[in-house]
Parts: structure tokens; sequence; C-alpha cells
């Protein structure tokens, strides 16, 4: 029998099983990456898959293109940070304050924007994203500026960190399986595929978009303080526009609308721009190319080759007539 992937359960069904393995994979990576540069090279890998599974949530299955993922990131980096640096908070209270700020912020945003559609909800969340880092950076009294912020670590040892990291990965990647399986994701479907038939059959458009960024930007400040708390430091960079670049050629490198191309493509390219660090700007122009290409060429990503590649394995040749017919 075919291997078929037209049924959506049982694509998102396969989509899990390969980030299942993609998981148990970077599980058994320290094993074989001993280096404790490259170990750390793993768990930031670990924080843009993060950030790059929240944005296709909001992209790849909302189809709401936004620009502001490295933003909410970077506030619940400061989030935590500062609660830490002006009270002294411990972790435990300012990594869920992260996620609420975040949530909060993504909300507030999200009820303002996603009346907009296109490149007028792009531009306005680039908008939002660059006003969220001048003020970080030009707030010294409260933020250190350009100086950047100290943030308290929590764990001694990188492995430690290692598998904190790759737990909380499956963790988001569990949650937005079961989101995406629920009636939400038909409903976060449909508004991706065509809006007015979604409002037609009663969708509610604006509540379900306002609930895909809110989530999005939890999502992402989750991974923005863990971030922090594993640096040390984090600095009002953590906001740039290259650093979105990066993780939406990460979705679109590994596959726009699953769930393993996120996943797969923050690791692929993250750990290739550390090979390609000695080239300098030159890494962001081949990830540009690459985005270009795989744009235009291959719309499924990487996922798409291995989707076509599992179709033909399961494909069987048709039995040969028989002599009596």
């Amino acid at each position: 029998m075919a291997v078929t992937f037209n049924d959506t359960r049982m694509r998102d069904r396969i989509q899990l099983v390969f980030s299942l393995g993609i998981f148990a994979l970077v599980a058994l990576l320290p094993a074989i990456v001993r280096n404790e540069y490259w170990q750390g090279v793993l768990i930031v890998s670990m924080y843009f898959a993060m950030l790059a599974a929240a944005w296709n949530l909001l992209a790849g299955y909302t189809g709401q293109f936004s620009l502001a993922p490295a933003a909410f990131g970077m506030i619940g980096a400061y989030v935590t940070g500062l609660l830490s640096y002006h009270f002294n908070a411990p972790p435990l209270v300012g990594i869920p304050a992260a996620v609420v700020v975040s949530a909060a912020i993504g909300f507030g945003l999200g009820r303002i924007v996603l009346r907009l559609r296109g490149p007028y909800l792009a531009l306005t969340t680039l908008s939002f994203a660059e006003i969220c880092r001048l003020v970080i950076s030009n707030s010294i009294e409260i933020t250190r500026g350009d100086l950047g912020l100290s943030v308290p670590g929590i764990f001694d040892h990188r492995l430690t960190w290692y598998y904190v990291m790759l737990g909380v990965l499956v963790v988001i990647q569990l949650g937005l399986y079961f989101l995406l399986r629920a009636p939400a994701g038909l409903y976060l479907r449909a508004i991706r595929d065509d809006e007015i038939a979604a409002a037609s059959r009663g969708v509610k458009i604006v509540l379900w978009k306002t609930n895909a960024f809110t989530l999005s930007a939890a999502i992402s400040g989750l991974a923005g303080a863990l971030y922090g708390h594993f640096a040390q430091f984090v600095s009002p960079e953590l906001g740039l526009l290259s650093q979105t670049g990066i993780i939406v050629s990460m979705v679109v490198i590994g596959g726009l609308a699953t769930l393993p191309g996120p996943i797969g493509g923050a690791f692929l390219v993250y750990v290739a721009s550390e090979f390609l660090r000695d080239f300098g700007g030159y890494q962001l122009i081949v990830f540009a190319l690459l985005v270009i290409i795989f744009a235009r060429f291959f719309r499924e990503g990487l996922w798409g080759f291995f989707r076509r590649a599992i179709e033909r394995t399961g494909r069987r040749p048709a039995p040969a007539p028989s002599a009596a017919e």
C-alpha cells in the first residue's frame, strides 16, 4: 500500500514521528560532540528552533507574516533579566513572568495589527520590533542599553542545559501537534487558506489570529528567557532584524507549515552559520540566496524532499498479470 500524505491527521502524525526522530538524534549527539563550544552551538540552535516553531505557527499555519519573532525573544530575555537585576527575582519567577509579559504584549499587538494583511502586517510588526529594540537600547538607566545586562545562570553544567533545552523543545513541539489536531488547528488552517470562506463558516477570524499571535509570542518569550539564563547575558542585539531573517530562513529552508521543518532547519542553518562564521557577512548572503531558491523552487523545503522520498519508498510495483489472464 502506498504511503500517502493527503490525509491531514496522518500527515501531522508522520511529521510528529519525524520530529521525535530528530530529537532522538539530538539527544544522542553529546556522545559524539564532546567539545563544550559545539555543545553550546547546539543549545543555541535549540533556542532558534523554539523561535522558528513559534513563527511557523503564525506564518505557516495561520498565514500571518510577522517580522517580530526575535523581538519577542528579546522581550522574554529582558523581562527575566530585569527582574533579577533590579529585584533579585529568582529564575523560577523570571521565566514564567517572561512568558506572561510576552504573551500579554503579543495579545495587545495582535488586537491592533491582525486586521491588517500582507505587507501592512509585516511592516507594522517590523516597526514594533525596531521600537522595542531602540527603547531597550536607549533606556540606559534601566536596561544598561547597548552595554547589555548580566543574567544569573541556573545550571553549572552545559550538558544539563543541553537536555533541559531539548526537553522544553520537545514539550513545545508536542503542544503544537495537539493544537493542530484540535478544532483550533482547523480554524487556523482555514484562515490561512481562505479568510473569507472561513468567516462565512463562522470562524472568528480576529479572535483566532490573536490567539495564534499570543501563543507564538509566549513561546518566543520562553525561548528568550531560557537563552538569557544560559548565556548569562542579554543585549538589544537579540532583537536585530538579522535575527528575524535567520529565523525565517530556518523555517523556509526546513519547510514552512510543517512540524519537523523549523526544527531541522534551525539546527542546519545555525550549525552551518558557525562553520561559515570566518566568512563574516557573506554567511547572510548565502542564507538569503538559499531562502530565495527554496521559496521559488522548493516551497516545501527540505521536508518536501523527505516526503517525496517516503512516498516513493512506500509505493509497491503492481503485480504482473498471470498467464491465465
